[in-house]
């Protein structure tokens, strides 16, 4: 058994993280930006109020949901989205009821004022707009209109009402 070998690995993590970052830093088109605001967000300051910060944190809702990490997701919602659905009925209604494992990749975004932004999700065949709004320093989701009166349900009716329209995944 080799014992440098975890280290090894570890040692090439770094080495590719580093790579990653001074490439990310290096092409990073928004010469407009402020310079730190980056390193800002990534040491729990302010997301960049921009095009591209909206759409990363699109991305991370999106991989969230479609890993299972609804709790992760809901965290990421706004405020209204929030009081719509506890956390709790939030994680029971898409327990039960989403595609957990499908992948949803976001395929353009446009700003819709200065803070908002529309951003296309492509899952399969099926391409969705979502909203995302910048509220207390950070992109969060806006659920839609037809998400927030479900989601005011709570999650037992919520699950009933969707295997009922025949749009719970798990029926």
């Amino acid at each position: 058994m080799n014992h440098i070998h975890p280290f090894r690995r570890l040692g090439v993590l770094a080495l590719v993280g580093a790579a990653a970052l001074t490439l990310t830093t290096a092409c990073s088109e928004d010469s407009d930006a402020p310079a730190g605001n980056a390193a800002a967000a990534a040491a729990g300051g302010p997301e960049p109020k921009t095009i591209e910060g909206a759409k990363i944190a699109a991305q991370t809702v999106f991989d969230r949901f479609s890993g299972g990490d609804f709790a992760g997701a809901w965290e990421m919602y706004t405020a209204a989205g929030k009081q719509a659905i506890s956390k709790d009925d939030y994680v029971k209604l898409n327990q039960a009821c989403s595609r957990k494992g499908l992948a949803i990749q976001l395929t353009s975004a446009r700003m819709d004022g200065q803070n908002r932004a529309v951003v296309i999700a492509k899952q399969l065949v099926a391409a969705q707009s979502y909203t995302m709004v910048y509220e207390g320093d950070a992109w969060k989701l806006e659920p839609a209109k037809e998400g927030l009166a479900l989601y005011q349900q709570g999650a037992a009716r919520a699950i009933a009402a969707q295997k009922r329209a025949g749009t719970c995944a798990n029926q």
